[in-house]
């Protein structure tokens, strides 16, 4: 598979994670192509790497497993229980080279912990930090939060941890019992520090946005540095009134924080349409997890003239230019004989059903080596209604114009700059009412350890 080219700043650290046995953190703002860089060590490096990410959907998109699934831990806290692991698990993690995590701030640190004690158990070598695999993290803590605990996980990650986030795990800031109790230390009694190093490298060249003045807007919501200046000029902007579509074009795309928000203007705007509407039912086989895995609707209900965004990059462009990515929109213009036909920027494509794999690695002990075999499938047309989508799911989107309904508030860190980094300009900027500070909401652990981080590498 190809990969659009490395910029100057991603080849560096592509070689620095090639070229060494180095724990990396790869983040940087939106639109800066982590994913690209992602992607290019995927399919390029010469190690034996095993990519994984948090969730099902997210695992998907970087043809991967998830955590739970590669290591075979416990769903909730894990903390100091015992780590049951079968043979193949143990041979699996002892092929691994480097180990890839994507959307690494949705793990949480007891998570992060139980996964460096998963690999020195099972590669029996407890005085290494993470097993001596190396650790490469791709995130962005300024967007994605992991799910806060509640009731008695909330009172031991209070009592074990400085904060929730992956970066507050024992294996990084060196406490002991990262690597277990002193049972489990004998004949490791000169250990030295128990802290990983960890490389913070964060991309700064962005990709997504041309205009210098909006991109230090976007800078300033994610570090919620916002100014009365910066405040007026994106309300000034964003307040208005969002244009009536031409003919052709496509009616722009509402951002809202809420599920239900965003499946009622979709039903609303399916149902003004005439006619009847027709539902493709996705195949699944084999064991693809539950609903919140699934990468597309079970049940995709289109007519003629609904607007529809791609949820994954073009594969069949033959050579040439991708006809659509993950994110573009367009507007169905036909339903028949097994396909979709869209209309993209006045060209239409006939639009088939995509297969989406869900991957498990296993060791091949002919080659001793990961292998990573299919064990189920998804298959649905590449396709979502898109008069509205939620912020969360718009995460790696771009888009030409937004509105922008923040409805009764933010309620999660990071949202208000997800939403807004997702537009290429501030021109294509609307706002269903004006940003209140409220909004502006940044993790104060977020801000307290990458300001730290900065530091340390000024």
């Amino acid at each position: 598979m190809s990969t659009p080219p490395l910029s100057a700043e991603q080849e560096a650290l592509f070689r620095l994670i090639e070229d060494t046995r180095e724990h990396v953190f790869v983040t940087g703002r939106a639109g800066t192509g982590k994913s690209t860089l992602l992607q290019h060590l995927a399919w390029n490096t010469s190690k034996s790497i095993a990519v994984c990410a948090p969730t099902g959907v997210a695992a998907l998109n970087v043809e991967g497993q998830t955590i739970h699934s590669l290591f075979r831990l416990p769903i909730g806290l894990i903390a100091d229980s015992e780590l049951e692991q079968s043979d193949p698990a143990r041979k699996i993690m002892n092929a691994i080279d480097t180990l890839v995590i994507d959307e690494i701030s949705m793990v949480n640190a007891d998570l992060m912990d139980a996964i460096d004690r998963s690999l020195r158990q099972a590669r029996g070598r407890r005085a290494e930090p993470f097993g001596g695999v190396q650790i490469v993290m791709f995130g962005d803590p300024y967007q994605l939060a992991p799910v806060p605990p509640r009731g008695d996980e909330l009172r031991y990650i209070r009592d074990h941890y400085r904060s929730f986030w992956f970066f507050d795990a024992k294996v990084w800031t060196g406490s002991q019992s990262a690597i277990g109790d002193a049972a489990s230390l004998e004949g490791f009694a000169d250990l030295g520090p128990f802290g990983a190093h960890l490389h913070i490298r964060e991309l700064v060249e962005i990709h997504r946005q041309a205009d210098p003045a909006f991109k230090a807007m976007l800078n300033a919501v994610r570090h919620g540095h916002v100014t009365a200046d910066i405040a007026r000029v994106l309300n000034d902007t964003g307040a208005r009134r969002p244009p009536e579509p031409a003919d052709g074009e496509v009616p722009i795309i509402t951002l809202a924080t809420r599920n239900d928000i965003v499946n009622a203007i979709n039903r609303r705007h399916l149902d003004a349409l005439p006619g009847q509407s027709q539902t493709a039912v996705a195949e699944i086989s084999g064991d693809f997890g539950r609903g919140d895995a699934y990468p597309a609707d079970v049940e995709l209900q289109l007519k003629v003239g609904a607007q529809v965004m791609f949820l994954r990059n073009d594969r069949d462009s033959q050579g040439e230019p991708p006809r659509w990515v993950n994110g573009t929109i367009g507007t169905v213009t036909r339903i028949a004989g097994g396909t979709v036909r869209v209309d993209v920027e006045g060209h239409e494509f006939d639009v088939e059903p995509a297969v989406w794999e869900r991957f498990r690695y296993a060791y091949d002990p002919r080659s001793k080596s990961l292998s990573r075999d299919i064990v189920a499938e998804f298959t649905q047309f590449p396709l979502r209604l898109a008069w509205a989508v939620t912020i969360h799911k718009s995460q790696g989107k771009t888009y030409d114009r937004a509105i922008i309904d923040l409805g009764s508030g933010a309620f999660a860190p990071g949202q208000t700059y997800v939403a807004l980094s997702r537009l290429t300009s501030l021109d294509g900027l609307y706002l269903s009412r004006p940003l209140r500070p409220a909004d502006i909401r940044v993790d104060p652990d977020v801000a307290r350890w990458m300001t730290a981080a900065r530091a340390a590498a000024s």
